[in-house]
């Protein structure tokens, strides 16, 4: 399970930067199109992040740490689909990708680093 959501946020990562070029090209159409696509890719993301955080829920010492990933995860998500929304009506995203870097670095620790369901890098 734990290729399938690392896939799942590599083709998310993906989608956001075709739909973002997509849109700052003024090709709204085709940027709409592959936003549709990245919403779909969030369910699959929902999915096996869910699934990977479930065995945590059991009491350990991890479960706190597995809820704030979670929870940036669900986090990471809104800033993507705010950065999305906000880009056709030209509204500031400076705040939103500062977010994302924050949000990204948070999941990348908590998920490769921290918790032990994650790839071991060592």
């Amino acid at each position: 399970m734990t290729h399938l959501h690392i896939m799942g946020w590599v083709l998310g990562f993906i989608l956001l930067a075709i739909s973002y070029a997509m849109y700052k090209k003024g090709n709204t159409k085709a940027g709409k199109i592959v936003h549709m696509i990245l919403r779909l890719d969030y369910l699959l993301i929902l999915y096996s992040g869910g699934d990977l955080i479930t065995p945590y829920f059991n009491g350990g010492s991890l479960m706190a740490e597995a809820i704030v990933k979670g929870v940036a995860g669900i986090w990471m998500i809104a800033i993507m689909e705010m950065i999305l929304v906000r880009l056709p009506k030209e509204k500031p995203l400076k705040v939103l990708w500062i977010q994302f870097v924050i949000a990204l670095i948070i999941l990348l620790v908590l998920g490769f680093v921290r918790l032990p369901m994650g790839i071991q890098l060592g």
